[in-house]
């Protein structure tokens, strides 16, 4: 048997001793305990302002529950710049059994993030043979303090359902490898087909699958590249179908996104390309040693030293991972499973303007770990003594880990907490500044939500969310001739944004200027003839100034645009 092969990992003597299904039995146990004790802070916390109001709070489709009208609108309909209709659905049946109790929707992603950790250690243990390995690098994917984001935040309930599916589509591969056929080769295909339903950043699924079949699978000789490439074809073409699934994802996936993605007159490449470097390296960084965590990174710029030197250690690390193909292919399989996985997500085709994101490493985190703990492992030795030694620092690891992760959660507790705690460890960060001010305004205290507004526009004068949020808290301070100065910089932005007439006819209301208000309520639904927000406001300004034929028109038609 090669080295790394199936049979040349085992933990221990006692993994296969008289009780061979106990053992693996506690284990998913003490990753349910482990879960549930790091992140259970977090089932008193509510909604945050950031997304949560776009997936489930402000979403009327998914508001209403699981509905025929709601599935069909999750499978045939871009929204929050991507395709994902297994996540919608599972907003869906959250808003069926919870309402908008946020607690209930906590639970949810908590139990789907045990869940994927559960299917991880399956996953390993069933390739490798190695039940200690394989439980340390779930547990430490459970309890990491970056897994907070993921599971904490209920806007990215994506990244645990698509983690499930993913972990769940390495099982079914495991299985498929030990007895071929075609049950469950389709059982795979549907375990991938759900994971990038749920997040399509799935697409390197069924290269992570070549990967596992150089090691711990050993489908691939490890004899000679010659002999390898020679398996490879094959190989790659019992995934034609997963491959295709994936192109097929992808390619929906850029439809969806359209104006979400970045330009190069935006971010150009070299900037693309420096803060994919930088990037990359910084994220085995917080792998390593996890600080500073923050719900949204800015991009801000990066010296070129800085840059060629994480490009040099990006290359030297791949290098080394590919020379130790041989005599230690677990490097090899960790190092590219965290590489490619992060392709997706890693600038190169920016969407947003995030410069890094915690959420982006639930998946690739996973090869960094799996490197490390074979490795630290085979150093240890195979010897009793030099068992013990390492057992007892997992154990302690994962208790640090646990416990910093218990704390990270505690930054969730409100929009106000969660981006004072990213102001306090990232560069100057507009879209901080900006919801900061709006949990503040939305807690009931504009006076103190102005200044984060200010701050915001301090360092991107343009930035039109800025000046009409302002606006909307001189509005509820009183200062209405302010408030529309401010509305009116924002209108002079994006005069083709009916959110903003809306926002400008609120203040014109409040401050007794009717007429006008209904002028911007009327190019408000000329520009959307769909805001049933708009078209409900001059229902209530026509029928006030005695057009009550109109305002029923207006109001039928706000009826009519409410899902059902």
């Amino acid at each position: 048997m090669l080295p790394g092969g199936p049979a040349a990992v085992p933990d221990s003597p006692a993994d296969e001793g008289a009780r061979p299904y106990r053992r693996p039995l506690f284990v998913v146990l003490g990753l349910a305990l482990l879960g549930l004790l790091t992140f259970q802070g977090a089932l008193d916390y509510g909604f945050v302002n950031y997304d949560d109001p776009a997936y489930v709070t402000a979403n009327p489709h998914v508001r209403g529950g699981v509905t025929a009208a709601g599935v069909r609108w999750a499978f045939t309909s871009f929204h929050a710049s991507n395709y994902h209709p297994l996540t919608f659905l599972s907003h869906m049946l959250d808003c069926e059994l919870f309402g908008l109790r946020p607690r209930g929707h906590h639970l949810t992603s908590l139990l789907l993030h045990i869940g994927a950790a559960t299917l991880l250690f399956a996953a390993l243990r069933r390739m490798t043979g190695a039940l200690g390995r394989s439980a340390f690098v779930a547990a430490v994917f459970a309890v990491h303090p970056l897994r907070v984001e993921s599971v904490v935040w209920i806007a990215e309930r994506k990244d645990v359902l698509c983690g499930l599916f993913f972990f769940l589509a390495l099982v079914a591969y495991a299985a498929y490898v030990r007895r071929p056929g075609w049950g469950r080769y389709l059982a795979l295909c549907a375990a991938a087909a759900c994971a990038l339903m749920a997040k399509p950043m799935a697409v390197t699924l069924p290269c992570v699958l070549l990967l596992l079949d150089l090691w711990p699978l050993a489908r691939l000789p490890r004899t000679s590249w010659r002999a390898a490439a020679r398996s490879l074809g094959p190989l790659a073409l019992e995934k034609a179908p997963l491959f295709a699934l994936s192109a097929v994802f992808a390619y929906v996936t850029v439809k969806a996104q359209g104006a979400a993605l970045a330009t190069v007159e935006l971010l150009d490449w070299p900037h693309r390309l420096a803060n994919a470097a930088v990037s990359y390296v910084a994220y085995v960084g917080k792998i390593l040693a996890p600080r500073d965590l923050a719900v949204f990174y800015p991009h801000a710029p990066i010296p070129a030293w800085k840059a060629v030197a994480a490009a040099a250690v990006v290359v030297a690390a791949t290098a080394l991972a590919a020379a130790a193909w041989r005599r230690a292919p677990y490097l090899t399989v960790g190092w590219l499973w965290y590489v490619g996985t992060l392709v997706p997500v890693i600038g190169l085709t920016q969407v947003g303007n995030q410069a890094m994101a915690d959420r982006f490493t639930y998946l690739p985190g996973v090869g960094v770990v799996i490197a490390l703990t074979w490795g630290l492992a085979d150093l240890a030795g195979a010897s009793a003594a030099g068992r013990r030694l390492p057992a007892a620092a997992a154990a302690l690891a994962v208790l640090v880990l646990a416990g910093l992760a218990r704390g990270q959660v505690t930054v969730w507790q409100d929009s106000v907490t969660l981006f004072r705690h990213a102001l306090a460890v990232t560069s100057p960060n507009v879209v901080a500044f900006v919801n900061l001010a709006e949990g503040l305004r939305e807690a009931g205290r504009p006076e103190e939500a102005m200044a984060p507004y200010r701050a915001a526009l301090a360092i991107e004068p343009t930035r039109v969310e800025a000046h009409a949020g302002l606006a909307a808290a001189l509005r509820d301070s009183g200062r209405l001739d302010e408030a529309v100065e401010s509305m009116g910089r924002a209108l002079e932005l994006a005069p083709e944004d009916p959110r903003f007439h809306h926002g400008m006819a609120a203040i014109l209301d409040a401050a007794g200027r009717r007429d006008e208000a209904i002028r911007h309520l009327e190019q408000a639904v000329e520009l959307d003839p769909r805001y049933a927000a708009a078209h409900l406001g001059l229902a209530d300004l026509l029928g006030q100034r005695g057009e009550t034929e109109r305002a029923r028109r207006h109001l039928e038609t706000a009826r009519a645009l409410q899902p059902r």
